[in-house]
């Protein structure tokens, strides 16, 4: 399925990124979450078991969700009122992505990169899959942001990395 072109206007994207990720991730974070549970309860100790996963995954709802309302309370409104003075939360918005990738990275790494052991049940099949579409997400998001909504309000004050 193809993704929605994202607008050009600052103001518009910040509420496709609410509408498209947030919400996403508000809606899939938890399940996926429940899922990795079942699948490390039912098959633990078996080879290539995600042993952690759903750990991380249940950590990430509430870094994400920190970090969400801190753009959507705070720095979108602002970004809407094209108000100055944005570097220091953009700044700890980036911050908060590169916190977020190295959590994908742990994901990869417990996961062997999102591969199947052999004869996995749907469960596990399915789980992989949507960890896959949600990475996908995740990535996408923090793309949008870095790339294409702040620095339309840097100014190179506090920029971080």
């Amino acid at each position: 399925m193809a993704r929605p072109t994202p607008p050009k206007d600052p103001g518009a994207l910040t509420r496709f990124i609410q509408g498209e990720f947030h919400a996403r991730h508000r809606a899939r974070l938890p399940a996926l979450a429940a899922l990795s549970e079942e699948v490390e309860s039912i098959h633990a100790g078996r080879a290539g078991v995600p042993a952690g996963l759903a750990g991380l995954l249940r950590q990430m709802i509430g870094a994400l969700e920190v970090h969400m309302k801190m753009a959507e309370l705070i720095l979108f409104p602002a970004m809407r009122k094209a108000a100055p003075g944005l570097d220091l939360p953009i700044a700890a918005l980036r911050a908060n992505h590169e916190d977020h990738t190295a959590e994908v990275e742990q994901i990869l790494g417990l996961t062997s990169g999102l591969t199947l052991p052999a004869g996995a049940c749907a469960s596990w099949t399915r789980l992989y899959a949507e960890t896959r579409a949600f990475l996908d997400d995740l990535k996408e998001h923090i793309r949008l942001e870095n790339e294409v909504l702040f620095p339309q309000f840097e100014t190179g004050v506090a920029r971080h990395g």
